[in-house]
C-alpha cells in the first residue's frame, strides 16, 4: 500500500497489459495459419493422400555416377537432349508411410480407444460379490 493508505497497481483479476496483447498476437497468427491451411487444403490432404501410399519421383545419374531428383522441365531437357551432362533416368519409390496413414486414419474415422489396464488390489471374490450386489440393487430400483 502507499503511504495515503491506497492501493497501487494492477487490480485483481485485472489481465496484464502484455498478456492480453500476446494472446492477441497469437490468436491473429491462429486465423492466418487456419486461412492458409483452410486454402490449400486439397493439395495438402492429396500430398498427405500419396505419401501414405508411397511416392514416385524421377532421379537422373549423372557421369559421374551422382543421382539426383529431377523436376518435369529437367526430364524434358533430358528427353529433348540439351542436358548431356546426366545419362540415366530412373523412377524411385519412397516406401508408404505408415505414420502417414495412422494420421489419415485417426482424423478420418477417429483414433481408436487405448485400452486400460487396472491393477486389482484385494481379494477379487469380495470385488465380485460387491459388483454383483450393486447390480441387483440397481435392477431392484429400475424394476
Amino acid at each position: 500500500m502507499a503511504k495515503d493508505g491506497t492501493k497501487r497497481g494492477r487490480p485483481p483479476g485485472a489481465p496484464n497489459k502484455a498478456t492480453v496483447e500476446a494472446k492477441a498476437t497469437k490468436e491473429a497468427m491462429r486465423e492466418l495459419l487456419r486461412q492458409k491451411v483452410s486454402d490449400a487444403f486439397t493439395p495438402l490432404v492429396d500430398a498427405q493422400i500419396a505419401n501414405a501410399q508411397g511416392i514416385k519421383y524421377l532421379v537422373a545419374r549423372d557421369k559421374v555416377g551422382k543421382f539426383s531428383r529431377i523436376s518435369e522441365d529437367e526430364l524434358k531437357a533430358i528427353l529433348a537432349g540439351e542436358d548431356n551432362e546426366r545419362v540415366l533416368i530412373e523412377v524411385w519409390d519412397k516406401d508408404p508411410s505408415v505414420q502417414a496413414f495412422t494420421d489419415l486414419m485417426n482424423r478420418a474415422i477417429d483414433k481408436p480407444i487405448e485400452p486400460v489396464e487396472m491393477a486389482v488390489s484385494g481379494d477379487i471374490n469380495i470385488l465380485t460379490e460387491r459388483l454383483a450386489a450393486g447390480r441387483k440393487r440397481i435392477a431392484a430400483d429400475q424394476g
